[in-house]
């Protein structure tokens, strides 16, 4: 009986941090994939970053590749550990296909942005700015459906994004150098993907 009640309890457990069943199937290999890149060095992050001669060469693959690769092994364990949290919280808050939706607005949102707005930024990697979106709509959705978590989550992001622009530094990076407009179009994309749904699908 007493094992019966463990095994509930950690099933109850997992489906609360939505790290149950494929949520966490799901979530693992979008570590693994992270981890993955992490190690194919210096040469796999300069073949996949986002990077605006390569593009200007027809090289299109850059701007979803370089949403998935870090600087460094901190880099990459630092956006783990965002994944990770912002998983817990905020996963189901929309269903598996509208997630990609946001993702995917998220990523175009940033590499539009730092192409036609900062074109000084000559390249940028990451998965930052990308969680950044995911932070964005899932503060609003919380918010939306009544959430008082919703109204926290959403004047940290805005706290953030804010000092990020003024200071030029990361609040959790540390000395790792940052494209703190990366983090803002990101959010601007999220919040995008959200209210404008893919075909047939309802919006935030």
């Amino acid at each position: 009986m007493k094992t019966f009640r463990t095994e509930r309890a950690s099933q109850s457990w997992l489906r609360s941090a939505n790290c149950d069943a494929r949520y966490g199937a799901a979530l693992l290999v979008a570590l693994a994939v992270v981890l993955a890149l992490c190690a194919s060095g210096e040469s796999g992050r300069e073949a996949l970053r986002y990077q605006r001669a390569p593009l200007a060469h027809g090289q299109w693959w850059r701007l979803l590749s370089a949403h998935f690769v870090h600087l460094s092994l901190t880099h990459a364990l630092l956006n783990c550990v965002g994944l990770v949290l912002l998983w817990m919280l905020l996963a189901r808050e929309f269903a598996p296909l509208r997630w990609t939706w946001i993702l995917l607005c998220s990523a175009a949102a940033i590499d539009a942005g730092l192409w036609f707005l900062r074109p000084g930024v000559d390249w940028y990697l990451g998965a930052s700015g990308v969680l950044h979106g995911a932070f964005a709509a899932g503060a609003v959705a919380l918010y939306r459906r009544g959430d008082g978590l919703g109204v926290v989550l959403t004047l940290l992001l805005i706290v953030k994004l804010v000092y990020e622009q003024y200071s030029g530094a990361s609040v959790f990076a540390g000395d790792l150098p940052l494209v703190a407009d990366a983090h803002l179009f990101g959010a601007l994309g999220g919040l995008i993907g959200a209210w404008m749904p893919r075909a047939g699908a309802k919006p935030l």
